[in-house]
């Protein structure tokens, strides 16, 4: 285990230890999916009330809270909050920005990547979850990403924009109902390529870091392949007439 690794894990229970020693919330920053998979581990070993959040319902990096026993898992973020968001909107007729423009903006005000949550991108800007206390320092500094101006504001979290609003409907013919098989027709990969991505700790289902190419999945499942999107499977049908399943995946851009 790398030393940060170490570190990291260090962190997470000194957060749940003292959630029980002071009887009050607690959260980390925002975990990658790897770093959310130790979490759960961690919380499932020790038997602390852990919750993953981040922001919104799909969200790929979010922070552990810990829990109390006075406070139900379903009352929170109602009575706990640790997150928000920020509007970075683009001028009118300015050039669209990458994910990578907006991270590396925000790096360079000095902060650490666990401050910030996932970045949605559309045309004309981006909505950015944050941790809730460093809401105003970024409206107050973040003002440029990319050679371009920004407009910065806080926002509530029920108002953020998701990215994934276009979506494809892909139907094709899969041998089994394995992740792999799944994550390569869904983002038209090979599946020796599917396989290397599950490897790398690239693939969540359902909001959970995957490391099993073989993992069984069912209708409903939601797939994201970090850099490339997201993905559902939308339909599990009958059998083609070389005996393969047909599957409707709808692909989100």
């Amino acid at each position: 285990m790398e030393k940060d690794e170490r570190l990291l894990l260090a962190s997470i229970e000194d957060k749940a230890r003292r959630c029980l020693r002071t009887n009050a919330p607690q959260h980390t920053g925002f975990l990658s999916l790897e770093q959310c998979a130790a979490a759960e581990d961690i919380c499932r070993g020790e038997h602390y009330r852990g919750l993953l959040y981040g922001g919104y319902e799909d969200a790929e990096r979010r922070v552990m809270i810990f829990l109390p026993d006075y406070i139900d898992e379903e009352d929170i973020p109602g009575q706990f909050q640790p997150l928000s968001a920020i509007r970075a909107e683009l001028s009118k007729g300015a050039q669209k920005l990458s994910h990578r423009d907006y991270l590396g903006a925000l790096l360079g005000l000095g902060v650490e990547r666990s401050v910030i949550g996932d970045i949605l991108v559309r045309d004309d800007g981006a909505d950015i979850i944050v941790l809730a206390e460093m809401a105003d320092f970024f409206v107050r500094n973040f003002e440029k990403a990319g050679r371009m101006n920004l407009h910065v504001s806080q926002i509530g979290l029920d108002s953020i924009k998701q990215s994934y609003v276009d979506h494809s409907e892909i139907t094709d013919t899969v041998a089994s109902l394995r992740l792999d098989n799944l994550i390569s027709s869904a983002f038209r990969l090979s599946r020796g390529a599917a396989q290397e991505a599950v490897r790398q700790g690239l693939v969540s289902v359902n909001g959970r870091q995957s490391l099993k190419a073989d993992m069984a999945l069912d209708e409903g499942d939601k797939l994201v392949l970090r850099g490339k999107g997201k993905a559902v499977l939308k339909e599990v049908g009958g059998r083609s007439r070389k005996d393969r399943i047909i599957v409707t995946i709808d692909k989100y851009k």
